[in-house]
């Protein structure tokens, strides 16, 4: 459990003292446990730099590209209707799979990409022309004393930006129905929506529902509400809920793990990922919503 005490920082400044004319520094030690660490500083993979020359010409080729969108941004700031419409029973498709541009949204990682197992995954466009999220997941572990648990697989958005690699947002919070349309191979897939916000406490808020798939040839569409998926942090489910910020959600993805001995080959075929906004449905949230002693910042 983390309290007030387990956030307080004690910083102590230097203190001095003038003792018989001399001046004594006394410093205490600080406890700073309040910080977070950055969530992929544990990773140490050495990534080769490009040179000087080749930074440069990157460089203007990215600013056309990022003058493009800003463009682009303004045309759309003063042609913005700012009277929503909603078309109950449509579907807003957000991602889909039609060529080889839309895969580079997405980035792919399993646990053998970070020396921790031996998991490999990959993401292509299939025969039938949608994304094809496959791999080989492993429970076995590398035996280096440290990991524990292994076995994972998971493909997310990049994070969403602005021109200019301004961070920024998906603002869903005009829908209330998630809209899959995949063809899966029996296992359970989990959905994840990252709200990553500003401080550090906020980076590892992760809402999860479980996508279950049937197997076999057949396409299945999923209508997930916004309402079933439940709060989460570094893996673990909180005392504590709350609704999905739909105004907040920085990535989009999918994870699959050998967890109770679910070795083996995996296979997700993603035709699309919509929006739909359901007047029928009106539960704002499904799960209890306990109350805490004052305080305390997670459980």
């Amino acid at each position: 459990m983390l309290t007030l005490s387990r956030i307080s920082c004690q910083y102590l400044p230097l203190c001095v003292q003038s003792l018989n004319g001399l001046s004594h520094i006394h410093t205490s030690p600080i406890s700073s446990t309040f910080w977070e660490r950055e969530k992929k500083s544990g990773y140490k993979t050495a990534l080769p730099l490009p040179s000087r020359k080749q930074m440069i010409l990157d460089g203007f080729k990215e600013l056309k590209e990022e003058i493009k969108l800003w463009r682009q941004e303004i045309k759309e700031t003063f042609e913005s209707d700012p009277i929503l419409v909603y078309r109950p029973g449509e579907t807003d498709v957000v991602f889909n799979f039609k060529d080889e541009k839309s895969l580079d949204k997405w980035v792919v990682t399993s646990d053998k990409d970070h020396n921790e197992g031996r998991s490999t995954a990959m993401l292509e466009l299939s025969q039938s022309g949608g994304g094809l999220f496959h791999g080989d997941v492993c429970s076995e572990h590398v035996k280096d004393g440290i990991i524990k648990r292994t076995g994972y697989a998971s493909m997310r958005t990049k994070r969403v930006r602005k021109s200019f690699k301004r961070e920024s947002t998906y603002d869903w919070s005009q829908y209330n129905m998630l809209v899959l349309k995949v063809r899966g191979d029996g296992r359970s897939y989990l959905i994840n929506l990252h709200c990553e916000g500003y401080f550090d406490l906020m980076w590892n808020d992760v809402y999860h529902f479980a996508l279950y798939t049937r197997g076999g040839p057949h396409w299945q569409i999923s209508k997930i509400p916004f309402s079933k998926f439940f709060y989460s942090s570094k893996g673990r489910i909180q005392d504590k809920q709350q609704a999905v910020p739909l105004n907040q959600i920085t990535h989009f993805g999918f994870s699959v793990s050998a967890k109770n001995g679910m070795d083996g080959q995996f296979n997700l075929e993603i035709d699309y990922i919509g929006l739909e906004f359901d007047p029928n449905h009106r539960e704002e949230f499904a799960y209890e919503m306990y109350r805490t002693q004052n305080y305390i910042a997670a459980t």
